[in-house]
């Protein structure tokens, strides 16, 4: 007679390789099943995206005029054919355009932006998800440090509220009102069946879009695991297959992304195709172009499956193999030649030096501990400054909005999202730790460096609008920052054009912008002060002497000069800094 209790135990509390319902179906069916005209729809931005989707709709909808609103952190890469194409009503976002080879704008955003043929609602990287979060907690809005004093408050005056604290503090609060999509796109590495879905660190916005999403979630991963290989790797499940509509397998469906897979076993990786990135936004300058590139990439490839094999079998393995966390050193070899040896700096170099022996003093003399850096010249400069501080015994730490964390940049290439670089971070996690918290945090020991397209002599930074028709890229994590961090620095190559007596668009203000650092000379605000002067010059064969330094500075910059009364020249870069500061951008993206 069959033990009773042992059959209890080997069936009732069995656990089945795979269970639930299985909602596994091709894209194709997913995307007519779940993404209807005129919806609101959120791409996760992790640290990859489903552009495998977004080629999908685009493929769907072409020559229709669905009126979608796009909900999504950065609109980049190719989601901007989405905007080529009519298909979009409405952006809600927090940056528009390019990132590869440098952070930019791109002329497709420009124009739709600027002749209103899309209405704009633009957020900061911090207060995207929260507004995000509220929907998925059920309540009407969140609190936020974040847009007070800028230009972006008023601008969503029916979305923000400004209020004195219910506690009787001292500082105003912000109000962000709840966003909930009406469908949620994600890209994830693995998932079972039923829809529990695994990504990997870092996380970026997280998930947040996708648990206020009324409709449910349309998940793309490259592969299908069992139920069982769910449970083994369940700290890594950030969806449950109950938000789910549908399951897709899409390998490759971040490219032009790339996805990282550490802690995940049997999960090959692949990193970002910059190459693609970079023929993608040639394109952008030119509908034509942009319009064959959308025959191709597109019209040409009946489904995901064609576009991949439409890259090639070489293109894919290089991908794959610049994810191993070593391939760094391979990368290099190939550009090393190209690294100057030249002792003479240019403006660029002597900006960038200047600005990182100001990072390490601040350091010394605030008791910073970490940075938080833009793109571009700001990054190199809190990248040069941290090896200098470390060969001194001095640590500090460096972040990214993407969710690094005392990340140990690589040489050989200078983009601020570098996926050589997250298999150097101490911790690996998501935008509201490393900009919520570290960075604008109560107990953040935090300076900001930032770049800007346009600064004021209060500090207040543009990089929205230049003009009523002349769009930038949008605020990104610059207002966060500025308003967040213990003090900030901002970086920019000084003209008449950028430097404005006041900016017509404050994407963040500058009360706490403490030091500016241009291509000609460093100013600064002291004690009270809320203006800048100009505490340093840069001197060169075109402007040898201080006075003539000084007088060049003048003609550069849109205010009326103030000069200090113990105004030194900036000492040039020594040949150890040129060295290092070089090794990290041996193509001269931004060292030009």
């Amino acid at each position: 007679m069959p033990n009773r209790l042992d059959d209890l135990l080997n069936n009732t509390f069995a656990l089945p390789e795979n269970e639930g319902e299985d909602k596994v179906m091709d894209l194709g069916t997913a995307v007519a099943r779940h993404v209807r005209p005129g919806a609101a729809i959120h791409i996760a931005a992790t640290h990859c995206c489903s552009h495998a989707a977004i080629l999908e709709i685009a493929r769907r909808f072409r020559g229709t005029r669905p009126d979608f609103t796009l909900i999504m952190r950065g609109i980049r890469d190719t989601v901007i054919i989405l905007l080529h194409m009519g298909l979009l009503k409405k952006v809600i976002t927090s940056f528009s355009g390019n990132v590869y080879p440098w952070y930019g704008p791109n002329p497709v955003c420009q124009k739709a932006y600027a002749a209103k043929t899309v209405e704009l609602e633009e957020w900061t990287i911090l207060t995207f998800p929260l507004r995000l979060m509220a929907g998925a907690l059920g309540v009407p809005a969140m609190p936020t440090a974040s847009l007070l004093g800028s230009s972006l408050a008023g601008a969503n005056a029916d979305t923000f509220r400004q209020l004195d604290d219910p506690f009787g503090g001292e500082k105003p609060l912000g109000l962000v009102k709840a966003l909930n999509p009406d469908i949620s796109i994600v890209h994830g590495a693995v998932a079972d069946r039923e829809g529990n879905t695994i990504l990997t660190a870092p996380y970026s916005e997280s998930l947040w879009g996708a648990k206020a999403s009324t409709g449910g979630v349309l998940v793309t991963v490259e592969k299908l695991v069992s139920s069982d290989d769910i449970r083994r790797h369940a700290h890594l499940v950030k969806l449950p297959a109950y938000m789910v509509k549908s399951v897709s397998v899409a390998p490759l469906g971040a490219h032009p992304g790339g996805v990282w897979g550490q802690g995940l076993e049997g999960f090959e990786p692949y990193a970002e195709d910059y190459a693609f990135m970079t023929e993608f936004n040639r394109a952008c300058k030119d509908p034509a172009a942009l319009d064959t590139w959308i025959d191709q990439w597109v019209g040409d490839c009946p489904d995901f499956a064609a576009y991949t094999t439409r890259l090639g079998a070489d293109r894919v393995l290089q991908l794959k193999g610049a994810a191993h966390k070593d391939a760094w050193r391979h990368q290099l070899a190939q550009v090393q030649d190209r690294i100057p040896e030249d002792p003479d700096s240019n403006a660029t170099e002597r900006m960038v030096v200047t600005a990182a022996r100001l990072i390490q003093e601040r350091v010394r003399e605030a008791g910073h501990r970490t940075l938080l850096a833009g793109a571009g010249t700001a990054n190199l400069a809190a990248w040069l400054a941290k090896y200098q501080l470390q060969a001194e015994g001095l640590l500090v730490e460096l972040m990214v909005e993407l969710g690094y964390f005392g990340n140990s940049p690589r040489p050989g290439e200078p983009f601020l999202l570098n996926f050589g670089n997250f298999g150097t971070c101490k911790m690996l996690t998501e935008t509201l730790d490393t900009l919520g918290v570290f960075t604008c945090g109560a107990t953040n020991r935090c300076l900001g460096v930032l770049g800007a397209a346009q600064v004021d002599r209060f500090g207040n930074i543009n990089s929205n609008w230049a003009a009523e028709d002349l769009y930038i890229t949008g605020s990104g994590g610059a207002n966060d920052v500025a308003t967040g961090a213990c003090e900030s620095m901002v970086i920019v190559q000084q003209s008449r054009r950028r430097f404005l007596e006041k900016v017509p668009f404050v994407t963040a203000p500058g009360d706490r912008v403490r030091t500016l650092v241009s291509s000609l000379g460093v100013f600064e605000k002291s004690g009270n002060d809320d203006t800048f002067t100009l505490t340093h010059v840069m001197t060169d064969s075109d402007a040898p002497g201080i006075h003539d330094a000084v007088e060049r500075v003048r003609a550069a910059c849109g205010w009326s000069l103030k000069v200090s009364d113990q105004l030194r020249t900036v000492a040039p870069p020594a040949a150890e800094e040129l060295r290092l500061l070089r090794i990290f951008d041996p193509r001269r993206y931004y060292l030009k």
